[in-house]
């Protein structure tokens, strides 16, 4: 846990959304991290981790992909180990991305659409997307390490009007 001092360690960022109508093609929404070094702080980032996947030391992980909505409350989640990551690495960004394989759909599309940022049992972000309903990608949050070497949060609600690779690139800038 964090306090005020000590900084964040470990968080988990959790996705949900409800499933779409019967008969139209499946909303699938993504959570995405951006990892970036002390060299490019706001340049093109070092590793993403979206899609199924883990960041190359384990320290960030998508533990749950969910490619319909389906299930009962938050069906994606990510868990990032803030505290184990290299002192190399000095800033992340977390997003979320709408798959646009079946036209293009915006958060104002998707019932029920919320991420949850959580240390803990302690909630330090939540969204539901409307303030950004015409967008179909979003940064949530942005973690830097300060000088101390602890990781802060900072919530970053940003709506892009981008396809998935494209925001990847565009997100940390």
């Amino acid at each position: 846990m964090s306090t005020l001092n000590k900084g964040i360690e470990k968080v988990e960022v959790t996705l949900k959304w409800d499933p779409s109508p019967i008969g139209t093609p499946d909303n699938d929404l993504d959570i995405v991290a951006a990892t970036y070094t002390a060299d490019a702080p706001h340049g093109e980032p070092a590793y993403l981790v979206h899609f199924d996947s883990r960041s190359p030391d384990g320290t960030i992980t998508l533990n749950r992909d969910s490619r319909t909505g389906q299930g009962f409350g938050f069906d994606e989640i990510m868990t990032l180990e803030l505290d184990r990551l290299a002192e190399t690495y000095i800033r992340v960004i977390v997003g979320v991305a709408i798959q646009q394989g079946e036209g293009r759909k915006v958060f104002g599309d998707i019932a029920n659409t919320a991420v949850r940022i959580r240390e803990g049992y302690t909630d330090l972000v939540e969204h539901d997307f409307t303030e950004i309903a015409g967008a179909t990608a979003a940064t949530v949050a942005e973690f830097t390490r300060d000088e101390a070497g602890q990781w802060r949060i900072h919530p970053a609600l940003r709506g892009f009007d981008t396809d998935p690779n494209a925001f990847t690139s565009e997100m940390g800038r």
